[in-house]
């Protein structure tokens, strides 16, 4: 089983349950990630830890380097990689406090370092994208899931939005037209990068609130953060799960 690692998304910037064994500052070629790597263990298995926004939730969804993060993950032996999001819903299942196991996407983000190979004179490689969540990771949250009796979502259309304001109504009239379920603003290009670098990669979403347009109300920072909370135990409940039992490839 390859070494796992947790990217901590809004509301994660930290993890109470994860005894840490070590904290490591690294850099990469592309600059430092948005954190110092925590090494721990949580429910008795060794995992990594990395908060995407940074520490105190510090780095806007634009700025995040995705590449120094995920390559810092791959340079600490990573193969696996769990990802949290906080998202919106868009379709009738997707209500807040929802959690999604999506099986794929579609980018919406512009002006992101989005490939390792971009480099003047460098190797031109083109990954294969058809299915970017890991098809064995899918599965293992979905098993950790049902012996948990936590209620998920299978499947689903993750829209990787810009940020970090939020969308206009009529842009999520959009991404429903375009067949999305849930609008959030990180699964890429850290999805692509992690493919790049052969790191299996699925993503936890959990929903916060309802997509603009898709309720009467304007959506609020205290909603959200309302949610957050409400979300938190029952995410790490299903890691807590999800991290015992063997890879599923």
């Amino acid at each position: 089983m390859g070494q796992l690692a947790i990217i901590g998304g809004s509301g994660f910037a930290a993890m109470p349950e994860l005894e840490i064994v070590e904290t490591r500052q690294t850099t990469t070629r592309w600059g430092d990630p948005s954190a110092p790597l925590v090494h721990g263990r949580l429910a008795g298995q060794d995992v990594l830890f990395l908060p995407r926004h940074g520490e105190g939730h510090r780095i806007p969804p634009h700025r995040v380097n995705y590449r120094a993060n995920i390559q810092a993950l791959s340079d600490a032996g990573v193969e696996r990689v769990i990802a949290l999001a906080a998202v919106g819903g868009i379709t009738a299942d997707c209500v807040p406090l929802a959690l999604c196991i999506p099986d794929n996407l579609i980018d919406y983000t512009h002006g992101r370092g989005s490939t390792f190979y971009d480099e003047a004179g460098g190797e031109v490689v083109h990954v294969d994208f058809s299915w970017p969540f890991s098809a064995g990771l899918r599965r293992l949250l979905l098993r950790a899931a049902g012996d948990t009796g936590i209620e998920v979502l299978d499947g689903g259309v993750y829209a990787a939005t810009q940020g970090p304001r939020l969308e206009t109504a009529a842009e999520i009239s959009r991404l429903e037209r375009d067949g999305c379920d849930i609008v959030g603003m990180t699964a890429m290009p850290e999805a692509a990068l992690a493919r790049e670098r052969g790191i299996a990669y699925a993503t936890l979403a959990f929903v916060v609130n309802w997509a603009a347009g898709k309720s009467d109300s304007e959506i609020g920072m205290e909603e959200i953060n309302a949610n957050l909370g409400r979300c938190a135990q029952t995410v790490i409940r299903l890691l807590q799960r999800a991290v015992v039992l063997p890879a599923d490839d």
